[in-house]
């Protein structure tokens, strides 16, 4: 397991089982003298793809720890959070968000999502206000929007065919030579920035008993949905950060649906040179933006 000094493992329960996150729990960020700030707390949550988990974002979190509560699970279905054996559909995440935050947040929260993750915690706004303070989001888009549907893509439909879902999975997600390759064409913008110990994170992650459903539901599609049909809904400030070269969604997307809601999606910021994942390909650039953002949307707030 891949920890920043001074983060410890802790978890609550949901709906569809034990979700585990990371927080401070030693030196140099928690004093058992000194109480945690839990009106400034910031959780941080994960995209999806082969392997994903919080580590996604332990190059970023550590700069916020002096000053905010640092909370950043692993999904259900990812990484060391419970894998139960389903057919994961687009309610269970916003679900278990909600009950995520519930559970961890005593006030109102600012959440730093990417992905995925990010368009389901912009529903979880939605349908809860009261939980969020502000949100950060990097790509988020359901993967379905404006006619270009992910679903109709040659990787959904070709794991959609029984047995040939496993082989793909035994076969190009769950070995290291296929984490890697994913990384490299999919996910970062330069293949030299993908180093060893992202490979291995993503390899224990895509390795855990059960791990194939919650990413087989990702890769075929189950998961996706056309997110300009709830954006305008938002009303919790926001912003967003997209990758120049983000596979399926290029910032087109992002700002199309950033003028749908000016209101809400206070600042929206194309970032050069970078892939899906800027929290792991560029983290210094990552802090800085989040650093800029953070006054912005408390003002608003």
């Amino acid at each position: 397991m891949f920890l920043p000094p001074g983060f410890g493992e802790k978890y609550v329960m949901t709906s569809l089982g034990r979700m585990v996150y990371y927080t401070a729990v030693g030196k140099p960020w928690y004093s058992t003298d000194i109480e945690q700030p839990k009106d400034r707390t910031l959780v941080f949550l994960h995209a999806f793809g082969g392997g994903s988990s919080a580590y996604e974002w332990s190059k970023v979190y550590p700069a916020f720890a002096a000053d905010y509560r640092i909370i950043a699970p692993d999904l259900i279905g990812w990484g060391r959070s419970d894998h139960p054996a389903r057919n994961y559909q687009i309610d269970d995440y916003i679900r278990t968000i909600i009950e995520f935050v519930e559970k961890t947040c005593d006030v109102p929260t600012t959440v730093i999502a990417s992905g995925l993750t990010a368009a389901f915690t912009i529903r979880a706004a939605i349908a809860r206000p009261d939980l969020f303070k502000s949100l950060i989001l990097i790509t988020p888009a359901g993967l379905a929007e404006f006619g270009q549907d992910y679903r109709r893509s040659v990787s959904a439909q070709a794991v959609k065919i029984p047995v040939l879902d496993r082989l793909f999975y035994t076969a190009g997600v769950s070995n290291s030579f296929g984490i890697r390759s994913f990384l490299e064409q999919r996910q970062f913008a330069r293949a030299e920035r993908v180093y060893p110990e992202i490979v291995e994170a993503y390899l224990q992650s895509a390795q855990q008993f059960n791990a194939e459903y919650a990413a087989l539901a990702f890769v075929r599609g189950d998961l996706s949905f056309d997110l300009s049909e709830y954006i305008t809904q938002l009303t919790v400030p926001t912003a967003t950060i997209w990758g120049q070269k983000s596979e399926f969604t290029g910032p087109e997307v992002g700002r199309r649906l950033a003028e749908m809601n000016p209101q809400a999606i206070r600042s929206f910021y194309h970032l050069d040179d970078v892939g899906f994942t800027p929290q792991l390909e560029l983290p210094g650039v990552t802090i800085g933006l989040i650093r800029k953002f953070l006054p912005l949307l408390e003002e608003s707030a």
